[in-house]
């Protein structure tokens, strides 16, 4: 006599194969003793399903610890569960293709359900065959109870008993992964949504509880939004044990940075070749995130073309500038316009002669060496840009004016 239950070694690993369309077997190959048997068996099993329920949930309980736990949490929903998918697994019995839609809609939602609450698939599926070899069993004590000599015939329905089992493991295994896959979409998706609500500065107080969550971030604690540009994959262009969420653009990618140390150690000088980085300053607490990325926007807006890295605390003035691209713009009108009405090749040179006078804070020998020029040349030079704009770089508030709008020059025409 064939054992009650399968051994979990037949359990097959990896998908379990496609349905197979198929009209039953049992009904068009067995001869009709077969099938009154069959019936007959099948008939009594259905009046003592409460009773096949309760053995199937005890065997489900002693060998898999998974619907053990799930008992633990609710008796009631597993045994009700269980009962469900024996009567349609019996009723399909009796009848294969009035039974069959009820049963399959069983199976599937078992198994979008045990996805939902985190169940291995695993655990399901052996509940399934666990089942079949209950119901399996129960046919042949039957018959070998009330008729002995009939239990030979059951061997003609053995293989669709079996079938109809892998079926719906089949089913089950469909429900539950495409269940797995939409709770794992919703679960991205949600994530996604959180991330850019923060920096977007849009999230709301009630939600940063299961955004820190949801991000593996903590709630309190400095921040820092890196902006990135160029990079594939931009977790690279953070040092190392640096505890970030990244979220993806089109064109810019942003890294929610948790600063345990040194902020200006987040993020190396050296990146590779066109890779464009902005690094905000650091603010407190998720909710200040979204302040913080425009500031990273900002600092990346300073990067140039060639690559590197900003650091917004390190250039504030050129940050001030680019943050107000219309007041750059009149700015620079108003303090570089005259110079338009001269030879573009003349206006190029005062502006550069201008430039390097700055970088070289003012002196006009070291600006002659690196011009290549004698220090009266750039003298003359300066005062020309002086007659010509009415400014004098001998005033402070002209010359922070006149520093703004080259940078300001430099940003709006790189």
């Amino acid at each position: 006599m064939p054992h009650a239950v399968r051994p979990r070694t037949l359990l097959r690993p990896g998908p379990v194969p496609a349905p197979r369309s198929r009209t039953p077997r049992v009904r068009s190959l067995i001869d009709a003793d077969a099938l009154r048997v069959l019936h007959r068996a099948a008939r009594v099993l259905l009046d003592d399903l409460p009773q096949l329920t309760d053995r199937l949930v005890a065997v489900l309980e002693e060998q898999e610890p998974a619907y053990r736990t799930a008992g633990e949490g609710d008796a009631a929903a597993t045994w009700q569960e269980v009962h469900r998918s024996l009567r349609h697994s019996i009723s399909s019995l009796l009848d294969p293709r009035g039974a069959r839609d009820g049963a399959r809609r069983c199976s599937w939602k078992i198994g979008a359900t045990r996805a939902e609450q985190g169940l291995p698939l695993d655990a399901v599926l052996h509940a399934f065959r666990l089942g079949g070899s209950l119901v399996w069993q129960g046919l042949v004590d039957e018959t070998s109870r009330t008729a002995p000599e009939d239990v030979r015939l059951l061997v003609h329905v053995a293989s669709d008993v079996w079938d109809f089992v892998d079926e719906h493991c089949t089913v089950v295994a469909d429900a539950y992964r495409q269940t797995e896959r939409r709770l794992a979409w919703r679960k991205e998706n949600r994530v996604r949504l959180l991330a850019a609500a923060l920096l977007d500065g849009t999230s709301r107080i009630a939600d940063l509880p299961e955004a820190a969550e949801a991000l593996d971030l903590p709630e309190q604690g400095r921040y820092a939004v890196v902006a990135v540009e160029g990079c594939a994959g931009a977790q690279a262009v953070l040092a190392p044990d640096v505890r970030a969420h990244w979220h993806t653009g089109a064109d810019t990618d942003h890294g929610i940075v948790l600063v345990e140390g040194d902020a200006a150690a987040i993020v190396p000088d050296e990146q590779p070749p066109g890779v464009r980085v902005g690094v905000s300053g650091t603010v407190d607490g998720l909710a200040a995130v979204g302040e913080a990325r425009r500031l990273a926007d900002t600092a990346l807006r300073l990067c140039p073309e060639a690559g590197g890295t900003v650091r917004l605390t390190e250039h504030l003035p050129a940050a001030l500038v680019a943050s107000s691209p219309d007041l750059a713009a009149a700015l620079t009108e108003r303090l570089l316009g005259p110079l338009a009405a001269l030879d573009p090749a003349e206006a190029e040179v005062l502006l550069d002669t201008l430039a390097t006078w700055l970088a070289c804070d003012g002196s006009a020998q070291r600006a002659g060496r690196r011009l290549y020029c004698h220090r009266n040349t750039v003298l003359n030079r300066l005062r020309r840009y002086e007659q010509l704009t009415g400014r004098s770089l001998s005033r402070p508030t002209d010359l922070v004016e006149t520093t703004l709008a080259l940078t300001a020059r430099n940003l709006l025409h790189p």
